[in-house]
C-alpha cells in the first residue's frame, strides 16, 4: 500500500470514528424529567424571537413609552404562549442578559429570579415567577453542544434575569412549564451564536420551546429622540428582509448583521441581538415571519417566529 492509500485509509477511518464518537455522546444524552419517555412530539415546536420591553415592565408602573406601545407589545408577548400547537413539555430561554466565557446552562432545580436591574420602586423586587428548572434537561443542552463543538458549562445559583423572567411571566403566569436559561456567549460572534442554535435544533421535536429574548432596537440614548426614528426603521426593514429571507441566506445576512444600514447606530453593542441569532440557527431549514412588528418610545421593534 503506497502513501496515498494509506493517507485515504485514515481519513476514512477518522471520518466513522467521529460519526461514531457523536452517535455515542447523543446515545448517552440523559433525558429530562420533562423529557422522559416521550422522545418526539406529533409536530416540531417552532421558535420565538421576541422583545422584552424594559427593567420590570409591565408589571411596575414606569414612565416608558406610550400606552397603546406597551399594550401591543405586552399582547403579542402574551399570545406566544399559543403559538405551538401542543404545549411545550419544557422552555429553553437565551437572553440578551446573560454571557459567559463558554455557552452556560442553568442547572438547578429551582431557580430563583434575578433582578439585574437598578434604581426602580421597591415592588420592582418583589416580584416572582417560581417556574421549575430542569437539571436533566441543563445536561443534555450540554450534551447536545458539546457534540457539536463547543465547551460548555454549568450554573446552579443562577437565576431568571428579567430578559427571561418578564416575558415569560407574562406569556405562563402559572409558572408550571419547567424552564432553563443558556447564556450568550462572550465575543459575541453572531456565526457562533448560529451555529450553537442549530446544535439545539433536534430538541424542538422533543417538545422544547426554544425563545430567544432581546430587542431589534437597542440604543438607549436613542430612545425618545426623534432623530432615532427613521433610523430604527431602516434598519428594522433590513432585518424583516433578512429574518425572513431562504434559510442559507438568512443565516448569510445575519452573520453580516453590523454591515447593515444603521446598524451600529441601533445597537452599539450587539448583545440584545444575538438571541436572534441563536433562534435563526434552531429554526433549521424553517422560514421566518415577522410575528410583531411595533414600537417603543417611537422606534420600531420587531420579533420573529419560525416553524
Amino acid at each position: 500500500m503506497n502513501q496515498d492509500q494509506e493517507q485515504a485509509v485514515l481519513s476514512r477511518r477518522q471520518v466513522l470514528a467521529a460519526g461514531v464518537a457523536t452517535a455515542g455522546a447523543l446515545a448517552g444524552v440523559v433525558e429530562s424529567d420533562a423529557l422522559a419517555g416521550q422522545s418526539a412530539v406529533p409536530h416540531k415546536l417552532p421558535v420565538v424571537f421576541l422583545p422584552h420591553g424594559g427593567g420590570p415592565w409591565p408589571f411596575v408602573a414606569l414612565k416608558m413609552g406610550a400606552p397603546h406601545e406597551l399594550q401591543a407589545m405586552a399582547n403579542y408577548i402574551k399570545s406566544v404562549e399559543k403559538l405551538p400547537k401542543q404545549a411545550p413539555k419544557a422552555i429553553l430561554m437565551i437572553s440578551a442578559h446573560w454571557e459567559e466565557a463558554k455557552p452556560t446552562v442553568m442547572t438547578g432545580a429551582n431557580p430563583p429570579l434575578l433582578f439585574d436591574y437598578y434604581g426602580f420602586p421597591p415592588e420592582s423586587y418583589q416580584l416572582t415567577w417560581p417556574a421549575p428548572g430542569d437539571p436533566l434537561l441543563a445536561q443534555k443542552v450540554r450534551q447536545v453542544l458539546e457534540s457539536a463543538g463547543f465547551r460548555t458549562d454549568g450554573n446552579a445559583e443562577r437565576g431568571f434575569d428579567h430578559g427571561a423572567f418578564v416575558p415569560l411571566k407574562l406569556a405562563w403566569p402559572e409558572a408550571k412549564v419547567p424552564t432553563i436559561q443558556l447564556s450568550l456567549q462572550r465575543g459575541l460572534d453572531p456565526a457562533e451564536h448560529i451555529a450553537m442554535g442549530r446544535a439545539l435544533e433536534p430538541l424542538r421535536s422533543q417538545g422544547v420551546l426554544i425563545i430567544g429574548s432581546g430587542m431589534t432596537y437597542h440604543n438607549m440614548r436613542g430612545f425618545g429622540d426623534p432623530r432615532s426614528v427613521p433610523v430604527s426603521q431602516q434598519f428594522d426593514r433590513w432585518l424583516q428582509s433578512a429574518g425572513t429571507a431562504e434559510p442559507t441566506e438568512r443565516n448569510r445576512l445575519l452573520t453580516q448583521w453590523a454591515q447593515a444600514p444603521a446598524a451600529r447606530a441601533v445597537h452599539p453593542r450587539e448583545e440584545h441581538l444575538l438571541p436572534l441569532m441563536v433562534i435563526a440557527g434552531a429554526a433549521g431549514s424553517d422560514r421566518g415571519s415577522v410575528s410583531f412588528a411595533g414600537t417603543l418610545m417611537g422606534v420600531s421593534l420587531s420579533a420573529y417566529h419560525f416553524g
